[in-house]
This record gives C-alpha cells, structure tokens and sequence, in this order.
C-alpha cells in the first residue's frame, strides 16, 4: 500500500513538472505593438470621419453641406483628394484638391520663411578710453555696418593701469557713440563697470 501511494506521488509530480515545462515551451508571447505614427497637416480622405460635411469642389464653387461619401465619391470622379480646410466648423469644410501640391506648396512656404529669418548676433567692438581719432572712425565704421545687419552692438572699453583712475574718460565715450548712432540705434544695456571693463550694449532701431 505504502509502495503503491509512493508511485502515485511520483507519477503526479513528474507529470505536474511536465505539464510546467510544456506550458513554458508552448507559451506564445504577443509582441509588442508600436503606436501609429501620428500623421501631419490636415485630414484627407478616409481620414475624415464625420457624417457630413460642407463642399467645396475642385474649381471652388461651394457644393453646400453634403455626406462624407458624397463627398469622397466627387473627389474620386475628380481624380483629386478631399481636404479638410476647416475642422473646427459645423459641419467640418472640405475641398477637393490635390493633396500632394498642397503639401509641397506648404513645404515651399516654410522654407521660404526659414530662409528669410535671421538670427540677431552680439558683435562686440573694442575700444580703449583714450581712443585716436583714426582707430575711432574705424571701429564705429564696424559699428554702423553691424546696424545695417540686423545685429546688436556691445561696446567693451579695457581699462589699464592708471586708467583706472579716469573713468569719466570712458563714460564720455561711450556717450558719444550713443549720440552718434541715435538715429540708427537705441541702448538695449546702459553702460556699466564690471572689473577693469566698461560695457553698453546697443541694438539697431
């Protein structure tokens, strides 16, 4: 008897541990799903899931409020695309045109104005307090042009030594150049001492 219940816990537990590793074996794991790729522009064809809309057809006439398959039949006999131009209306407003110049006229117009954007730069002229005449006209010469250009100007004056002492040198300046550019320019950063440096930071008008 004793025998006969060992077998049986035997035969049970080999039978359980082969059932554990078919289990194993034949487990199927899903992979996993990526979301859909969100999708630019506006909504197009079947992508317009509403019941009815409001037409505008291919040569710009307004078809008036229409169903949704109506509205794809007409694009289809057209050989154009449906758009929608105006999702936010009641119903939605559609217009049979050609989806791919739209997107490149799009593509067009961005690039456009990509190209037209200019970034503003800091230049920085340096000058020192007791500046002659020549160097002066040279450096402010840089100045007016860097106005024309869009960009802002940072006047840096280096003191030195007993400079130090005769900082009104510098103030005076930096005045003229204030009023020498007035009509071309305005002061972004009123002049400050930081160290042995004098600074004012202009920007075109």
């Amino acid at each position: 008897m004793l025998l006969t219940r060992r077998a049986t816990y035997r035969h049970r537990r080999n039978t359980g541990i082969e059932r554990q590793r078919f289990e194993e074996i034949t487990t199927i794991r899903r992979p996993f799903k990526a979301a859909a790729p969100t999708k630019e522009g506006p909504r197009a064809n079947r992508d317009i899931r509403v019941p009815r809309v409001q037409l505008i057809d291919e040569s710009g006439a307004n078809r008036g409020e229409v169903s949704i398959n109506d509205a794809l039949s007409a694009a289809e006999e057209a050989g154009l695309d449906l758009v929608e131009i105006s999702p936010n209306a009641q119903p939605p407003v559609v217009k049979i045109l050609d989806l791919g110049k739209l997107k490149y006229a799009n593509q067009k117009k961005a690039a456009e104005a990509r190209k037209h954007q200019k970034t503003i730069e800091i230049k920085e002229i340096k000058m020192r307090p007791n500046i002659d005449s020549h160097d002066y006209e040279v450096k402010m010469k840089a100045v007016r042009r860097f106005f024309e250009e869009g960009d802002k100007v940072k006047l840096t004056l280096r003191f030195r030594g007993r400079e130090m002492a005769h900082m009104e040198l510098g103030m005076q300046l930096l005045n003229k150049v204030r009023e020498e550019t007035a009509t071309i320019a305005k002061v972004e950063a009123e002049p400050k001492l930081e160290g042995r440096q004098m600074m004012m930071v202009l920007a075109p008008r």
